[in-house]
């Protein structure tokens, strides 16, 4: 940030606050909105850490936009007075480059830091990793350094963390997009976004991109009135990236996730394209313990059996378990404060608190079965059907 603001002594009061008390989420939303006025890079700093430590993800999902927004006036300041003819002389071809737009980290995680979930991890290197780990092997077969791969499942399972995954395995860089990032009220903008998105993640090479609910973004054209005009011009700009029309995408990598892989449009799916699937289930026993076992970390509890609590919660997702989590954490905290003294968690608790709790994925498998029984399928079903039979699911 250049020269003095009068609020940088504000700001680093608070800075020094959150220093002090790095767990304090909200006063890290807080932190966050006051330096998007006046720190953009900064506050998309704070903004990954807020959502490493768990940050509600529709509070960061608006914090990134509004990111994007202070970002966009910052790259489009008010015009300069035309250039002179000699002025256009001098400055040649060394016009300034636009200014980057999306955040490109890069992810620390890779699957092997992901609990459980061996059948997942496996088809996801069979299909899409191990091509990519040898690029010389893959060359001699004609295969260009690059890809793209569509994940779905029933929300809540780790989606997003598995993308941030590839990208660590990739050794790549990471631009997470979403609906808010890019959808627009005006006409076009919306589609220069997603070439922004593009243009920023060629030049970040290795990249990956991680389109989350791109069912939202990538859905079918349908004809009707100015809302399908738009959503045909965003899928028709998203068709001419993933071609390279424009531009070659050596070394930008495609991941997108959805929970209804049939709302997708089918151009999209076509071979050269998003041709690639993997399905992202529940966590397994093993993933669900270590889920449980972080959530409890750090916190009162009374030696907590997470293996039968995971058997106990079969067919939960991730944000299932966190629920449930939370939920007997706040059950404890209010015996504690009745008491007037420290009631930790108890394996007893969570056994009986999981029958209190749906499962949020029930619903995606009532929704996904007439699909498998009506629908259209191109094999992008053959792991659901599959995972049916074993489960015993009609």
């Amino acid at each position: 940030m250049s020269g003095t603001h009068p609020d940088d002594g504000f700001i680093d009061v608070i800075a020094s606050e959150v220093e002090a008390d790095p767990g304090n989420l909200a006063l890290r939303e807080d932190f966050v909105t006051l330096l998007l006025e006046h720190d953009p890079d900064r506050a998309s700093t704070e903004l990954q850490a807020l959502e490493a430590l768990g940050g509600d993800p529709a509070r960061t999902r608006l914090l990134r936009a509004r990111l994007m927004a202070a970002r966009l006036r910052t790259s489009n300041p008010v015009p300069a007075p035309a250039p002179t003819d000699t002025d256009a002389a001098e400055e040649g071809s060394s016009a300034a480059a636009p200014a980057s737009l999306w955040d490109a980290e890069r992810p620390a995680v890779t699957p092997d830091d992901v609990a459980g979930l061996a059948e997942v991890k496996q088809h996801l290197d069979t299909t899409f990793l191990a091509p990519l780990r040898n690029p010389e092997l893959a060359a001699a077969f004609g295969q260009r350094p690059g890809g793209s791969l569509l994940m779905y499942g029933p929300p809540g399972c780790g989606k997003t963390f598995i993308a941030r995954a590839i990208a660590g395995d990739l050794g790549a860089s990471f631009i997470h997009v979403t609906v808010a990032d890019l959808l627009s009220k005006w006409i076009g903008e919306s589609e220069k976004a997603v070439q922004s998105v593009f243009r920023d993640a060629r030049a970040a090479a290795p990249c990956v991109i991680f389109f989350d609910e791109f069912d939202a973004l990538g859905g079918r054209r349908t004809s009707g009135g100015g809302g399908s005009q738009s959503m045909r011009m965003l899928v028709t700009q998203l068709l001419e990236e993933l071609d390279g029309v424009a531009s070659t995408n050596d070394g930008v990598y495609f991941l997108a996730a959805t929970n209804r892989p049939w709302d997708i449009d089918s151009a999209l799916r076509r071979p050269g394209r998003i041709d690639k699937t993997v399905l992202v289930l529940p966590p397994d026993a093993t993933a669900r313990a270590a889920i449980i076992r972080g959530a409890l970390e750090g916190k009162p509890a009374d030696d907590v059996d997470v293996v039968a609590v995971a058997t106990a919660t079969e067919g939960f997702s991730g944000a299932d378990l966190s629920h449930l989590a939370t939920t007997v954490l706040q059950q404890a905290m209010a015996r504690s404060m009745s008491s007037g003294a420290l009631v930790p968690v108890t394996t007893a608790a969570m056994l009986a608190t999981v029958g209190s709790i749906v499962p949020s994925t029930t619903s995606w498998f009532d929704q996904v079965a007439p699909v498998l029984e009506y629908g259209v399928d191109d094999g992008t079903f053959d792991q659901l059907r599959a995972y049916r039979v074993k489960r015993g699911m009609r």
